[in-house]
């Protein structure tokens, strides 16, 4: 199961990567295009839908690596049991919290389906076929505070700390401020 939830995150990550390219690639179309006074305007909508799509496929793979911010001035002061107590009751939030970002974004996504519902934009396709990166992504966070949740809960270190950790060990901090 393990092997299956790190590929499944990996895949989320490389949709957010694939997604940036897409928008530097459109950007850089539209800036020739427009040069060459082709019209672009549906352009912007698509690399909207895009900026979306990175930000939520990227979060799953962004929370189990340790790039999501955390203060953890407190958890440093701690001992290690009551550190496993507060680890615990931050993640069990956190599921609650990512549950009911889920459950509204895909119920949100199912409604613009079942309506029928179609973009504003210059591009009128089915609002809900974008909308879906904001469901899966929501789903795959979910997932992601879960398995770490589960992890902890069995007296496991959390993930993301031990990615931080590992980063810190070759010397790279350049994800800390």
């Amino acid at each position: 199961m393990r092997k299956v939830l790190d590929t499944l995150y990996l895949a989320a990550g490389a949709i957010a990567a694939l997604m940036v390219l897409a928008i530097g690639v459109l950007m850089i179309y539209q800036s020739i295009a427009r040069e060459l006074g082709i019209r672009t305007g549906a352009i912007n909508d698509i690399v909207a839908w895009c900026c979306a799509a990175a930000a939520f496929m990227a979060m799953a793979h962004a929370f189990k690596h340790g790039d999501f911010v955390r203060v953890t001035l407190l958890l440093e002061k701690l001992s290690p049991a009551w550190r496993h107590r507060f680890e615990l009751f931050a993640l069990a939030i956190g599921s609650a919290a990512t549950a009911y970002l889920a459950w509204w974004a895909n119920r949100f996504t199912y409604e613009s389906w079942e309506f029928n519902e179609l973009a504003q934009g210059l591009l009128p396709i089915a609002i809900w076929i974008p909308q879906l990166s904001f469901a899966l992504g929501s789903i795959l966070l979910l997932i992601a505070v879960l398995d770490e949740f589960v992890i902890v809960l069995r007296g496991g270190r959390p993930t993301f700390v031990t990615a931080v950790e590992e980063r810190h060990a070759k010397g790279d901090f350049s994800a800390d401020l």
